[in-house]
């Protein structure tokens, strides 16, 4: 299996350096020198890291046969691409590759069908899943414990347990339409001609509130 583990930018310096845009949690394994990437646009590849290092946060690669400005801006948005085992596991425990989680089924702990994943986004300060749901709509849902409780690659399931809000807000409508309604019938006067009634308070689609943990 072919993943995408990274992204050339800008040229840094004189002798072939460029900076790149990481996309693996393993830059260490994937970025290493001496790994042979294959890249997108094929004619460019592939490339062989001779030289990499870390300046001032940015990782910066040096490839074989690269030795100046010139050649290193030629490279730049070039996709470097890595050969990957389908089977293999991250090092860590609960921990997965992108391409694992790809195509999961998503479900609430109570049995809710809430769609399909289709995108994992690696945000700063956390990753979200991208779920397509079955009427074509997205939903994002942050990778944590505290809201991904269960992943099952055997059964290809992601089970959620969503804070309020997260995946449905039509609850919310019809709550504030009940309470509106309950206070009228018990003798609250109707809004003047010309006024707004009283909105109301957000529940998750199941109308019911959950600990995040």
């Amino acid at each position: 299996m072919q993943l995408v583990v990274a992204r050339i930018g800008r040229a840094h310096g004189i002798k072939g350096d460029v900076t790149v845009e990481v996309r693996t949690d393993e830059p260490e394994l994937r970025l290493a020198p001496g790994a042979v990437l294959a890249t997108d646009p094929a004619s460019v590849g592939p490339l062989t890291i001779e030289a990499g290092r870390v300046h001032s946060g940015r990782l910066l690669l040096r490839f074989e046969g690269v030795r100046d400005r010139t050649g290193a801006e030629a490279l730049r948005n070039t996709l470097l691409i890595a050969d990957v085992d389908p089977a293999e596991l991250p090092e860590e425990e609960d921990e997965y590759y992108d391409h694992q989680l790809m195509d999961l089924d998503v479900v609430t702990v109570d049995g809710q069908e809430v769609g399909r994943i289709t995108e994992i986004s690696h945000l700063p300060s956390q990753d979200l899943f991208v779920v397509e749901r079955p009427d074509g709509s997205e939903v994002y849902v942050p990778f944590v414990q505290e809201i991904v409780v269960e992943i099952d690659i055997e059964e290809q399931r992601a089970v959620i347990d969503p804070p309020p809000g997260l995946i449905d807000d039509r609850a919310e409508i019809a709550s504030a339409r009940d309470a509106a309604a309950g206070e009228q019938a018990s003798g609250d006067q109707p809004a003047a001609d010309g006024g707004e009634t009283a909105g109301g308070g957000e529940t998750d689609g199941a109308g019911t509130k959950r600990d995040q943990g």
